[in-house]
């Protein structure tokens, strides 16, 4: 029997519905074994993030070691990096184990507008880790700010994603969250076509978790041996079924559904 493993490299949300605990969720639903190397340690629930506590960069490489020198990875996904310290060392460890299917969530503001990433780090980010990126996975204002560019419409999304392939990434995924479109839409660009994937735009304020939860669901499929074109389409089903099937708990922005895509393919109402 052959496993599927993945390793998440991000911060832990003490709320459960971001970083690893949301990125080992969507593993686990997705039949892939899931391992964890925390970044920070955040005090976080629905209303905010009340304090980010980053571990030492010695911590953070101990945790990726051990994963590397004996259980290996067949993906690996980055979320909140927080320093450009921990983006080098981590870019660091995945080329020191050669590691494929690498899917870089640039994470830098929560959903109560809290910054998640400090300034220095956006340039360690363009110059280390994106250009081992397999998939990176920006929303309109991470892409905003790794690009120097505004972000209005699907064309600006369209150079947005070349300007992100030419700082290194294999695959750019534009998400259309941010956006003002009536029909949600998620662009995919390999450097040369565009592949565009829709979904019914839901009105709701329980998004929390939404993009560490999509690029995780991306992470899981390729470890399982998938395209990116076919785990960007798995992952848009997870998250549109996790958006939809939400669980309407705490009192801000609450956690996406993690298993109502499972549910949904078994028939459970």
């Amino acid at each position: 029997m052959t496993i599927s493993k993945a390793l998440t490299i991000a911060g832990s949300d003490s709320g459960g519905g971001a970083g690893i605990q949301a990125d080992l969720k969507t593993f686990q639903e997705l039949n892939v074994f899931g391992m964890s190397a925390i970044t920070a340690v955040t005090a976080q629930n629905t209303l905010g993030v009340h304090g980010v506590y980053p571990l030492s960069v010695e911590a953070i490489v101990k945790q990726i070691e051990a994963i590397g020198s004996d259980l290996g990875a067949n993906a690996v996904k980055t979320g909140m990096l927080f320093s450009g310290e921990i983006i080098k060392a981590v870019s660091e460890c995945i080329t020191k184990f050669n590691w494929e299917n690498i899917v870089v969530d640039p994470v830098m503001i929560a959903k109560g507008g809290a910054s998640l990433l400090q300034n220095e780090a956006i340039i360690a980010l363009k110059e280390h880790l994106i250009p081992l990126a397999t998939v990176i996975t920006p929303n309109i204002p991470e892409a905003e700010v790794l690009t120097e560019m505004s972000i209005q419409s699907i064309e600006d999304r369209r150079e947005a994603a070349k300007r992100l392939h030419q700082l290194g990434a294999t695959y750019v995924v534009m998400k259309g969250g941010h956006g003002n479109e009536e029909e949600l839409v998620d662009i995919l660009y390999d450097g040369a076509e565009f592949t565009y994937f829709t979904g019914k735009r839901m009105e709701t304020r329980n998004t929390h978790g939404t993009g560490c939860t999509f690029a995780a669901a991306v992470t899981a499929e390729l470890a399982k041996g998938e395209t990116v074109k076919d785990a960007v389409n798995t992952a848009k089903q997870f998250i549109q079924a996790a958006i939809e099937d939400d669980l309407e708990i705490g009192g801000g922005h609450g956690p996406t559904n993690h298993w109502a895509y499972q549910k949904r393919k078994r028939g459970v109402e």
